[in-house]
């Protein structure tokens, strides 16, 4: 309770929205406002953290995500302002002083310049054969990645084929993370794994919760490990921690709801992510 008092009262302090900074790059009309999607450019490594979002081929819909783009750019921006606040992580900036966050393509060499990749609604992934092999080598030399934002039956069985022709389930198999895990004990110590509906839903529903209603009653926290027992992937279903960064500025009661556990779980995972 007082770590999480803790991060309310330090995010409070500096509650205003990260501003969307200057994009460059060749997504186009993704984002949230159509702006153009962040790259890497030959001076991007090398300053400090940057957080890299992974470009993936879509085959389906779900209600309420963009793909790839979901919470898009926000979520990154309010996060790594936050990770630079709350931790002593260096943050890799742009020249206006803006993080330097990055989307990178399943299929291309910066991917391996990003020692974390998240992903977002991957409940609609359709790999390329491209993308799965790029992927898959990302994992086995070392790359640890973080999927998020995906709700449901349907969400969680079109992720758990799409994964498999990443890394082989026989080898490779998807465990639940237990609570006490050191994972979730990095900086913050979470107690249980919140469910954040995103901003839209909870406000339409009353205050509900679980965006697919019994189909995703309760969040989990799932994930696989090398050959050595080290955490490659972590899954967080049936929640979307991501909406608690992208969103801690527009409305106070959803931030005290929900922006505290959020960020707790993102910096764990990240400082883990960046440590192990």
């Amino acid at each position: 309770m007082k770590a999480r008092l803790a991060i309310a009262l330090i995010l409070s302090v500096t509650m205003a929205s990260a501003a969307a900074a200057q994009f460059r790059g060749q997504f186009r009309g993704f984002g949230p406002r159509g702006a153009p999607a962040r790259v890497a450019n030959a001076d991007t490594f090398g300053h400090g953290f940057n957080f890299c979002r992974a470009v993936y081929t879509s085959g389906r819909r779900e209600s309420g995500g963009q793909g790839w783009s979901t919470d898009y750019p926000d979520a990154e921006l309010n996060f790594s302002i936050r990770l630079g606040e709350l931790t002593k992580t260096r943050v890799s900036k742009d020249p206006s002083g803006s993080p330097d966050h990055l989307v990178v393509r399943l299929t291309e060499d910066n991917l391996f310049q990003c020692p974390y990749l998240h992903m977002e609604d991957v409940g609609t992934a359709n790999f390329t054969e491209a993308e799965v092999l790029g992927l898959r080598t990302y994992l086995l030399k070392g790359g640890f990645m973080w999927v998020d934002d995906y709700w449901g039956t349907s969400a969680w069985s079109n992720w758990v084929s799409q994964f498999a022709r990443v890394l082989p389930p026989s080898e490779y198999p998807i465990q639940d993370i237990p609570i006490t895990h050191p994972i979730l004990k990095t900086m913050f110590e979470v107690k249980e794994m919140p469910q954040i509906p995103s901003i839209q839903f909870w406000r339409t529903s009353g205050g509900a919760t679980s965006e697919r209603g019994s189909d995703s009653a309760v969040p989990s926290f799932r994930g696989v490990t090398d050959k050595h027992g080290n955490l490659i992937v972590v899954m967080t279903h049936n929640t979307d921690i991501s909406d608690a960064w992208e969103r801690e500025g527009e409305d106070s009661r959803f931030f005290y709801s929900f922006s505290p556990n959020g960020y707790a779980v993102g910096i764990d995972i990240v400082l883990y992510a960046m440590t192990h």
